[in-house]
This record gives structure tokens, sequence and C-alpha cells, in this order.
């Protein structure tokens, strides 16, 4: 293929690449790096009262920010090194709490309190929504064919609905006089309230998580039980092989390099889970890295955004994709060499 072919088709997606992840990826983890704070000035304020026969003034000292020529508030960037993430990971205190085996001292501190709960959230999803995924997918594979098109249809539903809102309409069933909530307390006969403590939340966020995305897990993996090389099952089946000595040593290991997929796709999305916590309104128990970088750049009382923190923790947050995914990585590396 000429060059001049090639970078017309390239050309393009290098340059949205560039535009919207390499340029924008530079730019936090410079400003991680940065502390950008606006400009005061002390000034003497009068303020009079009306009085009987005069006025009655007071002058007082009070700090505003400077404003340029345009009314704009005039900021001054400082390089600050490693303080931001010193201030987001707060490691002498989190030494502290894990020398004394504090584990409650440790959850105190943001970043560690949503690092725990974004790795249990995470690692605990992930081979629930592969099995389960698998499940679906035999199920589809061994219908009949008048009822496997409703049935792709009907288990690809929590997946079409928007993150969001399906995480909304599960907090709405089990929150106070949702209809599940109000069918347990008959049953078991007491109030229940499921959004009182944090292990509840969670418990519920992941079933949420594995009810939206194992279809996705499903679809992949029944098209990969399409290629599954009918002979080995039969010779399988012949030679006395059980339903599930034919998964365990036939089907599986043709499915791995879509379970490798799929879990991969999986811990990256999982990883910067975000929707549930809006979904769930669970900030006063249970937060993730990723709403804790978003609430970083939410504005204070004056206004300003801890835009240094935010880019801290964000760049601390693909540093932790970026680790749980190398054993993957290593996988599909090893994988591909051994097929040349």
């Amino acid at each position: 293929m000429k060059f001049k072919t090639f970078a017309v088709f390239v050309g393009p997606s290098v340059l949205m690449m560039l535009l919207f992840i390499a340029f924008p990826l530079v730019s936090v983890f410079l400003q991680s790096f940065q502390i950008t704070q606006p400009v005061y000035e002390t000034v003497e304020v009068e303020t009079c009262t009306p009085g009987f026969l005069v006025q009655t003034c007071v002058t007082e000292e009070k700090s505003q920010p400077v404003l340029d020529a345009a009314g704009e508030i005039v900021t001054t960037t400082e390089w600050v090194g490693l303080q931001s993430y010193r201030n987001v990971l707060e490691p002498e205190k989190a030494w502290a709490a894990l020398k004394a085996f504090d584990l409650t001292g440790l959850q105190t501190i943001d970043f560690w309190k949503a690092l725990r709960f974004t790795l249990s959230f995470t690692f605990i999803t992930l081979p629930l929504v592969i099995g389960m995924g698998l499940a679906i997918a035999i199920v589809i594979n061994n219908a009949t064919k008048k009822i496997r098109g409703p049935v792709i249809f009907i288990s690809l539903l929590p997946f079409i609905i928007t993150p969001v809102i399906g995480a909304l309409s599960i907090n709405w069933l089990f929150r106070g006089d949702g209809i599940l909530t109000a069918t347990l307390e008959r049953l078991l006969d007491r109030d229940i309230a499921l959004f009182a403590q944090a292990w509840t939340i969670e418990i519920l966020m992941m079933f949420y998580r594995i009810w939206h995305v194992a279809p996705f897990a499903a679809i992949v993996f029944y098209a990969g039980l399409q290629t599954v090389n009918s002979d080995s099952l039969e010779s399988a089946l012949i030679d006395g092989a059980s339903r599930w000595q034919r998964l365990k040593y036939i089907v599986i290991p043709h499915l791995m390099p879509l379970i490798v997929f799929v879990s991969m796709i999986h811990l990256m999305d999982t990883y910067r889970v975000f929707e549930e916590i809006v979904g769930f309104s669970s900030q006063g128990h249970v937060i993730s890295l990723q709403w804790l970088t978003y609430d970083f750049l939410q504005p204070d009382q004056s206004g300003n955004r801890s835009i240094s923190r935010a880019s801290a923790s964000a760049m601390l947050t693909m540093i932790g994709i970026a680790i749980i995914l190398v054993p993957l990585l290593k996988r599909t590396w090893r994988d591909h060499r051994g097929s040349h």
C-alpha cells in the first residue's frame, strides 16, 4: 500500500486520537504538578447604616479576587511537584493507620476509601459477569430457532437501557417504599432500610452492574459458540464426556480469547465506575475513584475548583487501570506470539 493511501485512511483517526486523547492526557498530567489559584487583594470597604441624625459608617478590610480589564479573575500558576499527589493520597496519615492496623482510620481518607470500593467492585463483578454471560450464551445457543430471537431480545434489554436510568430504576425498586422493598418487608415481617448501610448499597450496585453488563458478555460468547468445532464435541460425546467436561475442556478453552477480551473491557469500565454512584446517590456511604475526581472539580463556596488534585486523582486512576490490565495484556501478547 502506498504511503499516501495509508495516510488518507489512517490520518483522520490519528488526528482525532491526538486531539481527544493524547493532548488532554498531557494537559491533565502537567496540571497534576501545578496549582492554579486566584490572586486576592485586600481592600478597605466602608459599610454605612442609616441613623437618626447621621449615618453610622464602619470601615473594614476584606479580601477579594483581582479582576483584569475584561472582568475575569486573575490567577497564578505555581509548580508544586508531587504535592497534589500527597494531598490526595495523604501518605503520612495512611501509613500511620496501616501500622496500627486501623482500617477504619484508613477509610477516613477519601482516596483510600474510593480505592477500596473500586477494587472490590471491579474484582467481585468480573467473575460473575463472565459466568452469567456464559450461562446466558449457552441458553441462547441451545434454544430452538423459534424462540432464539425473542430470547436474544429479552437478554439484551438490560444492556440497551441507559446506565444512569438503569441504576435509578434499581434504586427506586429498593429505596423506601419501593416495590421490592415492600415485598421483602411483608415476607420478613420487619422494616428494611437497604440504603442505610454501605455494604447493602454496594451489593445493590454490584447487582445492577452484573445485570447491566452480562448481556454484552453473553452476545460475545454466543458469537464464539458458533465457531466451536462440532467434530470435537461429537468425539467427546462419543467418548462419554459429560456436559460439564465438554464445557470445561472444549468450549471454555475455545472461548478463552473472548473471555480475555470481555475481561479487559469490563476491568477498564468498572475501574471508572461513576453511573452507579450517581444513580444510587451513595456519596454519603460509598464513593469511587472516578467520583472523587469529579468531586474535586466541583466549585467550593468561593467558586474555586481543585483542578490540581482532580488531575492527580485522574492520573492515579489511569495508573490503576494500566496495572490491572497488565496480566491480560501479557496473556494476549503471549497467545499472539504463540500463533505465529
